[in-house]
């Protein structure tokens, strides 16, 4: 198999960057208080939620490009 081009490796490491961030904030809600000092959404959660949301989506939109990426470089091989 030929080796991936380089977009396959920034995917993949933006994926995992976002994965983590979901993981993140379902287990740990209250990091964006503690880390900005801030409140945005006043206690109820609807920001958290947002971002777990978001976070998901972007994980599996580049994972999807990745797998995209490393099937071509193996379609190129054959």
């Amino acid at each position: 198999m030929r080796a991936p081009r380089p977009v396959f490796w920034i995917e993949i490491l933006l994926a995992v960057v976002s994965g983590i961030s979901t993981v993140l904030t379902v287990l740990w809600r209250d990091w964006i208080e503690i880390l900005f000092g801030m409140d945005p959404d006043h206690g109820n959660g609807s920001v958290e939620w947002l971002i777990v949301v978001a976070s998901l989506a972007v994980t599996a939109v580049l994972s999807m490009l990745a797998r995209r990426e490393w099937r071509r470089a193996a379609a190129a091989e054959a």
